[in-house]
């Protein structure tokens, strides 16, 4: 299935909460993104039916191998954007919501030269 801009952003939510909390539930998605349960509800729903997520025994939401692949690629996008931009004097609030809305569109052939780019 493929995942929309929206699934995406959900899976770098839960990836990132993951990191900072070491566990996840609805609730923290909800604060973390902004939304209502209800429509943490339904992205949960369908990352789970998709394969995306899991739960353990505690209701704690985990990504799958392939939900963590998305989340890792989204979230690598999101950090190589926000510092090429920052690097090019775009402040750092922009340069993040900029990264935001461009993390999901840009190709892989672009993105890796901006990653190669910074490399140097």
């Amino acid at each position: 299935m493929e995942l929309h801009e929206s699934g995406e952003m959900y899976l770098e939510t839960i990836l990132i909460l993951k990191n900072r909390f070491g566990y996840v539930r609805s609730i923290d998605i909800a604060n973390e993104m902004g939304v209502s349960k209800p429509s943490v509800s339904r992205a949960v729903g369908l990352l789970n039916d998709n394969g995306y997520i899991t739960f353990d025994p505690n209701g704690m939401i985990l990504l799958t191998d392939s939900g963590k692949t998305v989340a890792e690629k989204i979230y690598e996008r999101h950090n190589i954007l926000t510092q090429f931009f920052i690097q090019l004097g775009v402040s750092e609030e922009n340069s993040s919501t900029d990264a935001c809305r461009i993390e999901h569109v840009i190709s892989d052939e672009t993105f890796n030269i901006i990653k190669k780019h910074l490399k140097k």
